[in-house]
């Protein structure tokens, strides 16, 4: 790839998840190649002068580590470096005054104003120094040491250094601080360290570094350079957040605007709006749990599915409930409690729907509580549900815990297929929390601090109540009844049972629950294809900045397939080339009528389609295609991308 090629695609990089960092990779890559500023004329003279130099220090400084230091031979060099630089060994560039640092305990530090650097920078203040000047750190143990890692860094003025970081004083004669940080930072150093259990880079492997070394003027220049380029990829990462924040409230206030409409003209709108911009509302797969949890707000206030033309039996779902409360009763299993009235609501719903306290609706009981006396009972041990195990429609099974309880007991705490299992509380929104029981494991219980709640009418589905429960109405509901305290929130068994359940007809609740079901399918689509378009673009950002640098970067995500698509605008010949242009494209539309799908005139073309779209974008350029209008990429599925 070459440079306008990576431009076409700036865009395309910088947006994509890390691409800021990749562009600040690219810049460090180019700045330490001779390739971000202009050269300055080559000085021949200079370079022998330098190494020259070098080797002499060597010979006065027998004793010294320096004698093993070798030139950088060009099969040890990293990569060829441009004419009139040359490579050099750390060790033979800077002063190594390790022996100078000294650690300091905490519980010895004496507070004060003086940074006390470790090998990631300041770790904290104290009252003396031992360095007063300009210096460069490098992480001896403790720190990261990849490309594009903080490893290296300046320091000024009064400081105190531990023995986990280098401190180097460079020869400023020779190699700028800043330009040493920019090298030390763009270098791979992992190959230098030592150590499988504590990682370390030591000082023989430190001064053994090969650095590319330029004329100190034009390293200046780069320093510069590589500073304005920063600087501007600071400025995009700003503007990529701001441009996030307007979107999340943007997207926030057209869902607001949809849940609060007051009437199907208002509603129409607001879905109309939400449509039209749902590409810049919603950017990234999470953003989708927002629509999706304003669908499930729509769906409890009736607003999904026209109204049924059947009342809603509320006389038959309480007296179905109250012929089970009262078997139970009878049995032991629960008390007899007076009924709890609804709740005090604010929450409008269709007039023909039916609001009663959930009490009157559904049986609720309490769960077995552990640390409890059984002894001279014959006990036996059960798996139970705890808060943990019950999420928001589903639950997480992986970590059942077993709690003993009196035989006698398993027909009150077990839980049953269809029973819902309401969290009491924990974190704020864990409260509440609702899901229905399914079955699967033998025995199952359920702790104190989860509700147990059977709806015995066949004119009230528990799919239903989960929903309502588990919307933005339930959970304005326990959290505004709940008792908070830091972090934490709680609510009793009365408040759960006085909860104004709104009841529709029964045709109505399978309607509602088939078309939010649909729905909810469509998001999940969406969140899909947005999750795929992220990772694409992320490989395309390393893709784009590795066909520059030769940079292998890491794949820490499982391997994406590019969908199966195909590109359906049509092409057109804008006009006939010459017969000596190379246009191979717009020769075979012109004897095609002048136009044709792109899959087309890909086969006719009978490259690489990578091939095709260079060529594409060649005679487009050239005026011989038409700009084609923005491409309509449609998923195909596997059987026909097959065929």
């Amino acid at each position: 790839m070459d440079a306008q090629q990576f431009l076409a695609e700036f865009g395309h990089v910088a947006n994509a998840p890390g691409g800021v960092t990749r562009l600040r990779e690219l810049v460090l890559f180019l700045a330490v190649r001779g390739e971000l500023v202009a050269r300055l004329p080559v000085d021949h003279a200079r370079v022998a002068k330098i190494r020259l130099g070098l080797d002499h220090s060597k010979t006065l400084e027998r004793r010294t580590r320096f004698r093993v230091l070798e030139p950088v031979a060009a099969p040890d060099a990293p990569y060829p470096v441009t004419d009139g630089w040359m490579w050099a060994r750390l060790g033979e560039l800077v002063e190594v005054l390790d022996g100078l640092r000294q650690p300091i305990t905490k519980s010895h530090r004496k507070p004060g104003q003086i940074p006390y650097y470790g090998a990631s920078g300041i770790v904290d203040y104290i009252a003396e120094h031992i360095f007063d000047e300009d210096l460069v750190l490098v992480g001896e143990d403790g720190a990261r040491w990849g490309r594009g890692e903080p490893t290296a860094f300046k320091i000024s003025g009064k400081s105190w250094v531990n023995n986990h970081v280098h401190v180097l004083r460079p020869n400023r004669e020779l190699i700028a601080d800043d330009y040493l940080v920019i090298v030390l930072t763009e270098m791979e150093l992992s190959g230098f360290i030592t150590g499988m259990t504590v990682p370390k880079l030591n000082q023989q492997r430190l001064i053994s570094i090969p650095i590319p070394l330029p004329p100190t003027e034009e390293q200046s220049r780069i320093v510069a350079k590589v500073d304005e380029l920063m600087a501007l990829c600071d400025l995009l990462e700003k503007q990529q957040q701001d441009r996030r924040k307007l979107q999340n409230a943007m997207r926030q206030s057209t869902l607001q605007a949809l849940a609060s409409a007051e009437n199907p003209h208002e509603l129409h709108e607001s879905w109309q709006r939400l449509q039209a911009n749902f590409g810049q509302l919603v950017f990234e797969p999470g953003d989708v749990d927002d629509v999706i949890a304003e669908l499930k707000n729509l769906a409890v206030r009736g607003h999904l599915e026209a109204a049924s033309a059947v009342p809603v039996d509320m006389v038959q779902i309480k007296s179905d409930c109250s012929e089970l409360r009262a078997k139970y009763i009878a049995s032991g299993v629960m008390r007899r409690q007076k009924l709890v009235g609804p709740a005090e609501n604010d929450v409008g719903y269709p007039e023909h729907w039916g609001v009663t306290s959930f009490d009157e609706v559904a049986v609720v009981i309490g769960g077995v509580t552990k640390g409890r006396n059984l002894r001279g009972k014959k006990t036996l041990a059960c798996p139970y549900l705890s808060v943990a195990n019950v999420q928001r429609g589903y639950f997480k099974l992986a970590s059942l815990k077993s709690i003993e309880i009196a035989e006698d007991e398993l027909t009150k705490y077990a839980v049953h297929e269809g029973d819902l299992l309401i969290t009491e509380g924990g974190d704020w929104d864990k409260v509440g929390r609702t899901a229905i029981w399914r079955g699967g494991v033998p025995n199952c219980l359920h702790q104190n601090h989860v509700f147990k709640a059977r709806v015995p009418s066949d004119h009230l589905l528990n799919e239903w109540v989960e929903l309502v429960f588990n919307s933005g109405v339930g959970r304005d509901y326990f959290a505004g009844a709940s008792k908070q305290t830091t972090n934490l929130a709680s609510i009793n068994m009365t408040q759960l049972r006085g909860f104004p359940l709104p009841v529709p007809p029964l045709d109505e609740q399978r309607r509602i629950l088939k078309k939010l079901a649909d729905l909810t399918a469509q998001c999940n689509a969406w969140r899909d294809q947005l999750d795929k378009k992220v990772k694409l673009s992320a490989l395309l950002a390393n893709a784009v900045v590795a066909g520059l640098t030769g940079m292998d970067f890491e794949q820490q995500e499982e391997a994406v397939k590019a969908p199966q698509t195909e590109l359906i605008a049509p092409l057109r010949l804008c006009a006939l080339p010459d017969v000596k242009d190379q246009a191979p494209l717009a020769t075979l539309l012109a004897r095609h009528q002048g136009e044709m799908s792109a899959r087309d005139l890909w086969q006719r073309f009978g490259g690489e389609i990578d091939d095709f779209y260079a060529q594409l974008k060649t005679e487009v350029a050239h005026g011989w295609i038409t700009e084609p209008p923005v491409a309509q990429v449609r998923t195909k599925t596997a059987e026909t991308a097959a065929g």
